[in-house]
């Protein structure tokens, strides 16, 4: 009996597990720069990113061919330019978010950052910081074509353009990109969010014209449920309190509202 107590007194101490090793959570830096890199490792996503600086160069040529001399200023360029990113960005930010989806690489992200709001927080960073570098590539690119537009035409320089008035180009281009993004997180799905965004930027702006130019009550109201009209106010130059308050309540209807509610379900939905 002793004989058989002492085997199994030993055999309890065989088993006794061993305590368990502390791992340390993956950095968000090395998030944000996993996310960054995603960008650039397809061959889409490369020469989507290719085609910011493609389409400024295109744009800074155009304007020194075609406008005319007197009309060859650095806010001619900024605007010239302006158009192609206020398109491409937004393309961008939808991408980085519906390629978890598009192409079922979200069970492996998930599974190795199983908190999904890191995942989504560096994929905005990242966006964010793409955005933001290639308006200042863009906008040098302009730059140089200002220069270059009157050394040949022989006319001066004009820099019109104040460091306010280019914090508010930026800052547009940004929120462009931002509703990109809000789509991607929404629909999740690489066609369903570009033709979301094309509906938003091209035929919403297009029935709120109609609507606030036949009845009168919605021209009062237009600034403030309208988020494209608010934000036109950031190419005007100036933006007064008032159309910042524009901006903000527009914004939350159509990009903090909606965020928030795609956010919610990415936390939640069953990722295959």
């Amino acid at each position: 009996m002793s004989t058989l107590t002492a085997a199994h007194a030993d055999h309890e101490v065989a088993v006794t597990p061993r305590p368990r090793r502390q791992v340390s959570p993956i950095p968000t830096s090395r998030i944000i720069a996993v996310e960054l890199r995603k960008m650039f490792d397809t061959r889409s996503g490369f020469w989507l990113m290719a085609s910011i600086g493609i389409l400024a160069v295109v744009a800074t040529g155009a304007t020194i061919l075609f406008a005319p001399e007197e009309s060859q200023t650095y806010e001619a360029f900024a605007s010239a330019i302006g158009f192609p990113m206020a398109v491409v960005l937004p393309m961008v930010a939808i991408l980085s978010v519906t390629s978890e989806w598009s192409q079922r690489s979200g069970l492996t992200t998930f599974t190795l950052v199983p908190s999904r709001g890191r995942v989504i927080a560096a994929k905005a960073v990242g966006a964010l910081v793409i955005g933001v570098t290639s308006m200042f590539v863009a906008l040098g690119i302009g730059a140089l074509g200002n220069l270059l537009g009157t050394a040949i035409s022989g006319a001066p320089t004009v820099w019109d353009v104040q460091p306010a008035e280019f914090a508010n180009i930026v800052l547009a281009n940004v929120l462009g990109m931002t509703v990109g993004f809000m789509l991607g997180v929404v629909i999740r799905n690489s066609p369903g969010a570009i033709v979301g965004y094309f509906v938003y930027s091209l035929v919403l702006p297009t029935v709120f014209a109609m609507l606030a130019a036949f009845q009168a009550w919605f021209a009062d109201l237009q600034p403030w449920v309208d988020f494209n009209y608010a934000q036109g106010a950031l190419f005007e130059g100036v933006v007064s309190n008032e159309q910042w308050a524009h901006l903000g309540v527009a914004g939350l209807i159509w990009l903090v509202f909606p965020l928030a509610v795609g956010v919610r379900l990415v936390l939640r939905s069953e990722v295959k």
